[in-house]
């Protein structure tokens, strides 16, 4: 009998991948935007308004920021790249919490999947794109953990349903269903009613992570496909610019 049922299910999913591969897929092959960059149409290196990589973020996060059109909200949001021992690499959207002249900060669970790869392995990649303006800025680096009363002072001041939210879920444990979550949920939101939000405290477990650049680059796309890549890479003490092929 559970020979007979381990084969119907086979034969099953086996129909289903072959009703799959039998129904045309998207034609993506043909699928081409346009690249234009109304305000700098190319990034020449005799025009960068600065050769500090930090402040040529800045610049770019700024003019992208001034954006009144946007097509999505979080100017922030950042794709995060990190690789764990096991050489199996993960990537996952952060929202970015702030820039300095020394780096990039983030703040996460220390126990989730990229709390422990950078335990294992500092080093990470962090990739912003940013459709609108047709620029992409790729920076990679070294983590460092932010101080633990920089985490409590973010904490503090984010608002009560990301505090409960955020302390409802033990980042990716494994959990049996979404009611379990809506439990922790209600459990925490009860205890704010009843003793103040000041009840919902950061966890030990939750902190920042500070991301120390070694190597940017600002790429601008170009309809022809010659898109334009301006790398900076330290040496030492300085940063080395230079351009490289599409």
């Amino acid at each position: 009998m559970v020979i007979r049922s381990f084969l119907v299910h086979s034969c099953r999913q086996l129909a289903r991948r072959t009703l799959a591969m039998d129904t045309p897929s998207i034609d993506i092959q043909n699928i081409r935007a346009k690249y234009n960059n109304s305000q700098e149409p190319y990034l020449l290196e005799e025009n960068l308004p600065t050769t500090d990589p930090f402040s040529l973020f800045d610049t770019w996060f700024r003019d992208v920021a001034s954006q009144s059109d946007l097509t999505f909200e979080e100017i922030n949001a950042v794709s995060l790249s990190t690789v764990g021992k096991d050489l199996r690499p993960s990537s996952r959207m952060v929202l970015l919490k702030a820039y300095t002249p020394t780096g990039f900060s983030f703040f996460t669970n220390y126990t989730s999947r990229k709390g422990h790869q950078l335990e294992e392995n500092p080093n990470a990649a962090m990739l912003f794109y940013w459709p609108k303006v047709n620029r992409q800025v790729r920076v990679e680096g070294v983590v460092e953990k932010l101080p633990d009363e920089m985490a409590v002072a973010y904490w503090n001041s984010r608002p009560l349903a990301s505090r409960i939210g955020s302390k409802s879920s033990l980042q990716s444990e494994v959990v049996p269903n979404r009611q379990f979550l809506e439990s922790k949920k209600a459990e925490l939101t009860d205890l704010a009613e009843r003793e103040g939000s000041h009840a919902i405290t950061k966890p030990n477990a939750w902190g920042g992570f500070h991301l120390i650049p070694r190597y940017f680059e600002f790429w601008q796309g170009q309809s022809d496909r010659l898109h334009d890549r301006i790398v900076f890479e330290r040496d030492t003490d300085i940063w080395l610019l230079k351009r490289l092929s599409p």
